[in-house]
């Protein structure tokens, strides 16, 4: 059995949910988004509370996937989901255009990300010592998919230095450095 397509999933008053045959759609106060459902899998809204059902043994891992995708949707219309980076290194910066952002990277040129439709950027500058900057980009939207694979391009725009950590990385994820030349 699938321990996490057993959990009941509770939903706010202010969030609505329309289930169909092969989409949940989950409106709330900070948009609307529409989930598959995997064949096999079917939802149940009773008294506020939102359960995945499966028929039989072989969609047991459709089963997790569809619960935790609702899970998300029902999340992402509420609260919404964030994640920082840290653009480390020096000289390497960020500037928010419009709706792109310019970095500046080390590279001969500036490099211009778009962001997609329903994800928004913050960017904040952080005073590390006394004369070191290091620039934080946030981003934030109701989609976690769509948020993950957005932190993730811009990830790979400067991936981080094994040695010296300089690049674009995640701020909640710890960089394991490789150690330097040693001298005799």
């Amino acid at each position: 059995m699938s321990r996490v397509g057993k959990k009941i999933i509770s939903v706010p008053k202010d969030v609505k949910i329309n289930i169909t045959e092969t989409t949940l759609e989950v409106q709330g106060p900070k948009g609307k988004l529409t989930t598959p459902i995997p064949d096999g899998i079917t939802f149940k809204l009773e008294d506020g509370k939102l359960a995945a059902e499966r028929q039989n043994d072989e969609q047991a891992a459709l089963h997790g996937l569809a619960r935790a995708l609702a899970q998300n949707a029902v999340t992402g219309v509420t609260t919404g989901f964030t994640q920082d980076m840290d653009i480390v290194g020096v000289g390497y910066k960020a500037e928010l255009k419009g709706k792109s952002i310019v970095f500046a990277l080390g590279y001969s040129h500036p490099v211009e990300f778009t962001l997609p439709e329903g994800i928004t950027a913050k960017i904040e500058k952080v005073q590390k010592q006394i004369t070191q900057y290091q620039t934080t980009v946030t981003l934030a939207g109701i989609d976690k998919h769509l948020l993950g694979q957005t932190a993730a391009n811009m990830h790979n725009l400067r991936k981080p230095d094994a040695y010296k950590g300089k690049g674009v990385r995640y701020a909640n994820r710890t960089l394991k450095l490789k150690p330097g030349k040693t001298g005799k």
